[in-house]
């Protein structure tokens, strides 16, 4: 039960889906030139700290769930999802754990006794980074519409498969940056988190990723 609890509450960190005109695909010259940009970025890229805004969209519930908090992120897999409203909320993977604490209440999951948790976890760090072009564990489609780029992944592996129908993370078309990610589920309800005023290479102490 404590598995599942974790395993859906990474679901929701994750992101996912837009249906693709085919006039606004990308070609295979552009999709190469398009990752060889985002990867430079995402190797120079040390930290972020960034404001986000998740919203959760449930079929069965007339609205939708908002979620308003700051992300921390410091190479090579250090993040941390601090929810600030409606309530006090902290997630954070360091060190091949994840840490949750839940309004006072702690707990604590060795990422290396779960394969799909580790999985997760790769997935987390390399999404907000920008750097997860893996054409061997997903089918990625890529567009340009207006003033970002998306690109679209579907997951080979079965047990992703499970969890995640697909996901989007949408780049601003002249940083290269990632600005949203959406994650569609199987059964069609979606999580979206939007990034706000982002800031890269920013010094970041160890002692932000201790679990208070």
């Amino acid at each position: 039960m404590k598995n599942k609890r974790f395993f859906l509450l990474i679901v929701l960190l994750v992101g996912c889906s837009l249906v693709l005109n085919a006039q606004n695909r990308l070609s295979k010259a552009q999709q190469e030139t398009f990752k060889k940009q985002v990867e430079t970025i995402a190797k120079k890229t040390n930290t972020i700290t960034s404001d986000f805004e998740q919203i959760k969209h449930i079929d069965v519930l007339d609205n939708e769930i908002v979620s308003h908090g700051k992300l921390i992120y410091k190479a090579p897999q250090h993040i941390k999802w601090e929810y600030t409203s409606p309530t006090m909320y902290t997630v954070i993977f360091k060190d091949d754990k994840l840490f949750v604490n839940n309004q006072g209440k702690k707990d604590e999951v060795n990422l290396n006794s779960n394969k799909i948790f580790k999985s997760f976890n790769a997935l987390i760090v390399n999404s907000v980074k920008g750097n997860m072009f893996d054409e061997e564990q997903f089918d990625i489609e890529y567009s340009l519409l207006e003033n970002h780029y998306n690109a679209t992944f579907a997951p080979k592996d079965k047990r992703l498969k499970k969890f995640i129908h697909s996901f989007v993370l949408q780049f601003d078309v002249k940083t290269k940056q990632v600005t949203q990610i959406k994650m569609i589920e199987p059964g069609g309800d979606y999580t979206l988190v939007v990034f706000k005023n982002r800031k890269d290479n920013i010094p970041v102490s160890q002692a932000s990723f201790n679990i208070d």
